[in-house]
């Protein structure tokens, strides 16, 4: 649900608003917020930190629009603003892009006009938010977490969000490249990092089709994360089309012949979110950590080539979804009882 602002003096103007979009409020497209100034606006954006977008006139008591565009590209520039006012003359309409408006519209309002531009500018404020959201999991952005990255991005919102540490529900997946080790001791470097990235680079597409990210590589392994509804299934649909993937690939190396196969290791549970690393080194890792990670990664350990091994609890969610064969009961290092295991097939 997209939320927005309108900030207005005319009393009337937020009865016209409801009664216009009163489909798309509804049907829970548009919240709506209302303030009758400048000020009053940024005190709602306080209590609203979701605010998209928002739509302000030029001339109101207090604080005017103009200081208002002011005011929002200092404080809160992922929110995107359109003035709507009939000063529509070239000087307001340039002074107002020249201060981060997003678009201008003039009174007295076309609605069908402003629905259309309403859409668009949600539309990027959203495209703004998901690209952040990407940044913030891309693997150099987790390495350096420091100061001066969060001040690059401008943003005390986004800094706030990204130096957050929480318990999550999560699936994490460790995907072992088999054999490759040995590779890596004999081939040239080269060789050793163009094949190494080709499949990594497969794996990636297969994971994100699938709403994961990769949380780091570990060595000739892959390190991935799941997180909102269904994450274990899907964690589990991008291991099979990994493994798949991966089995139709060619031999790499001219002498080498290296035909790649990977073991999967999966867990899903609670874990803990947030930057783990050295301040003083301003080396922070954006990851997950706790007991949900570390079984994953020894259940990838117990696979062979060609596994996807999962625990009993993993099993009972999804036994009517997946084809899943007992492997039978193993002992995991620093674990006091030994666990059963199953291999997920299809």
């Amino acid at each position: 649900m997209a939320k927005i602002l309108v900030v207005d003096d005319e009393a009337d103007l937020e009865t016209l608003i409801k009664q216009k979009f009163r489909k798309q409020i509804r049907e829970k497209e548009f919240e709506f917020y209302f303030a009758e100034n400048g000020r009053h606006a940024l005190e709602q954006i306080i209590a609203e930190p979701g605010i998209d977008i928002v739509l302000s006139d030029i001339n109101m008591p207090e604080m005017d629009g103009l200081t208002l565009l002011t005011k929002l590209s200092e404080t809160s520039p992922l929110i995107k603003s359109v003035i709507v006012s009939a000063y529509g003359d070239m000087d307001n309409i340039r002074t107002a892009m020249n201060r981060g408006a997003f678009d201008f519209i003039t009174k007295p309002i076309n609605f069908e006009d402003l629905n259309i531009t309403v859409l668009k500018t949600i539309k990027h404020a959203q495209h703004i938010k998901s690209t952040l959201q990407a940044i913030k999991e891309n693997n150099i952005l987790k390495m350096y977490v420091d100061e001066n990255v969060l001040n690059f991005m401008g943003n005390k919102e986004f800094e706030s969000t990204i130096m957050a540490n929480e318990t999550i529900e999560a699936t994490v997946v460790f995907i072992d490249i088999c054999g490759f080790t040995a590779i890596s001791e004999t081939a040239p470097p080269d060789t050793v990092v163009s094949m190494i990235n080709s499949y990594f680079d497969e794996m990636v597409k297969e994971i994100m089709a699938q709403q994961g990210y990769i949380d780091k590589f570990i060595g000739d392994a892959i390190m991935a994360v799941f997180k909102g509804e269904y994450h274990l299934d899907r964690a589990i649909d991008a291991s099979l089309a990994v493994c798949n993937k991966i089995n139709k690939l060619p031999a790499m190396g001219d002498k080498l012949q290296f035909k790649p196969k990977v073991s999967i290791g999966i867990k899903s549970g609670e874990m803990i979110s947030g930057n783990i690393g050295s301040q003083s080194l301003k080396r922070l890792d954006y990851t997950v950590i706790g007991d949900t990670v570390n079984t994953a990664a020894r259940l990838q350990d117990a696979a062979k080539e060609n596994q996807i091994i999962i625990c009993e609890t993993c099993y009972e969610q999804v036994k009517e979804s997946f084809k899943c064969e007992k492997v039978g009961v193993i002992n995991l290092k620093n674990k006091a009882n030994s666990i059963t295991i199953y291999e997920v097939k299809e």
